[in-house]
Order: structure tokens, then C-alpha cells, then sequence
């Protein structure tokens, strides 16, 4: 009887043990299963595009102002710039090309924005700018026009909850039909029919042939030589 109690009890205990593992178990996969990863969070693709759409077109009124609290602001420490004429430049020149009044316009339009959304982090802008009557001042007090139209793609990082403008390149846009080099265009080039067609080269027919060049010099006018077909 007393062999029976302990067997009785001993398999409770076995029982016990066992349903405690496997609640274990599941409160295990059910943690897991609520844990997000940072892959498949959710990015608000619609906010991002807001802000940076309002950056991009803020500036031509910190150009106007010449704000130089907004580049600063917008600008990262370690951003790197590629300008129009190739040069390379940093957050620390745009401002004080900024703080100098170096640059201005009548007008700076800026269209076709289209944000791409790399992650919640990261993102491109790519869009056009239409400068009227710019202008920028050289460090020797001289002017250069940079009015015209512009292709730019600005790169934003998002940094302590803030976009910051990390990386711009700008290039010039050439005006329809505009030469690409100073070279003469196709257009400009003889065309055929300005050149000497075949067809109104000499014929074999009105040039004397080899075979028979020194004869005719030979033979008085009265007389002409019978000449044959050279092969």
C-alpha cells in the first residue's frame, strides 16, 4: 500500500514537471513571436517624403534670406558636395558662402521632386532647379552667372530623429539643341550631295588609255590610228 502511495505520488510529481516544461516552451515561442525585428518594421514612407519635400523646397527662400541657420541646421558635419563645376566642397563652405552673401538670384525654382525611400533612415532626392539671373560671388570680389538649369540628387540620413543633408551633386543642364563640343555638327557637315558623286568623276572613256597615250602623240592630225579595245 505504502509502495503504492509513493508510485502515486512520484508520477504526480513526474506530471508536475512535465506541464511546467511545455508551458515554458510555449511562453518561449509566444515572445519570440511578438518580438519585431528591425527588418520588417514599418517606415512611414508618406512622412518621410513630407519632410524632406519641405526641405528641398525651402531653399530658394534660405537663398533669398540667406539663412544661414537653416543650412546648418539641414547640413551634416561631414556632408560632402559636388557643385556644377566640379568642384568639392562641405557644410563649412556653404555657410559662409551663405553668412557672405555669395549667393543670389532673381529667382531659384525648384521642380520635379521624387523622393526614394532607401528605409526608415536613409533616402534620395533628385529634381531640378531653374536659376534666373544668379550669381556668385568669388572670393577676388569677382561675379560668375550661374543662372540656367540645374539636375541635382541630394542623399538624407536621419540622425537623432532629424534629416540630415549628407551628400549633393548638382550638374548643368545643356539647352536644347546646344552643340556638345565645338566641333562642327553633323548638320554642318557636306552632305553627299555637296560632294563629287561617282558618277561625275572622268569615265575610263574620256581619259586616254595607257595603250594608247604615246601613239596619239606620235601620229600626225591628219592621220588617226586604229586603236582596239585594251583587254
Amino acid at each position: 500500500m505504502k509502495r503504492k502511495g509513493f508510485l502515486a505520488v512520484l508520477s504526480l510529481v513526474f506530471s508536475l514537471l512535465l506541464l511546467s516544461g511545455c508551458q515554458k516552451a510555449a511562453d518561449d515561442t509566444n515572445r519570440a513571436a511578438t518580438t519585431a525585428s528591425p527588418e520588417t518594421a514599418i517606415v512611414d514612407t508618406a512622412a518621410i517624403e513630407t519632410e524632406l519635400l519641405r526641405i528641398e523646397n525651402d531653399w530658394p527662400r534660405v537663398v533669398k534670406d540667406k539663412d544661414v541657420e537653416a543650412v546648418k541646421r539641414v547640413e551634416a558635419d561631414d556632408g560632402i558636395f559636388v557643385y556644377p563645376d566640379g568642384s568639392v566642397g562641405d557644410k563649412s563652405k556653404d555657410v559662409k558662402d551663405m553668412e557672405n552673401g555669395a549667393l543670389s538670384a532673381d529667382s531659384w525654382e525648384v521642380l520635379d521632386l521624387k523622393v526614394t525611400v532607401l528605409n526608415k533612415d536613409a533616402a534620395v532626392v533628385s529634381g531640378r532647379s531653374v536659376v534666373t539671373n544668379g550669381k556668385y560671388k568669388m572670393p577676388n570680389g569677382k561675379s560668375n552667372d550661374i543662372s540656367g538649369q540645374y539636375r541635382f540628387i541630394d542623399t538624407f540620413a536621419r540622425r537623432n530623429g532629424e534629416w540630415k543633408l549628407v551628400a549633393g551633386i548638382g550638374t548643368p543642364v545643356r539647352a536644347p539643341g546646344a552643340a556638345a563640343s565645338p566641333m562642327a555638327s553633323p548638320a554642318v557637315k557636306a552632305s553627299p550631295a555637296m560632294t563629287a558623286s561617282p558618277g561625275a568623276k572622268p569615265s575610263p572613256a574620256m581619259t586616254a588609255s595607257p595603250a594608247i597615250r604615246q601613239p596619239v602623240l606620235k601620229v600626225p592630225p591628219t592621220m588617226k590610228p586604229i586603236v582596239r579595245p585594251t583587254p
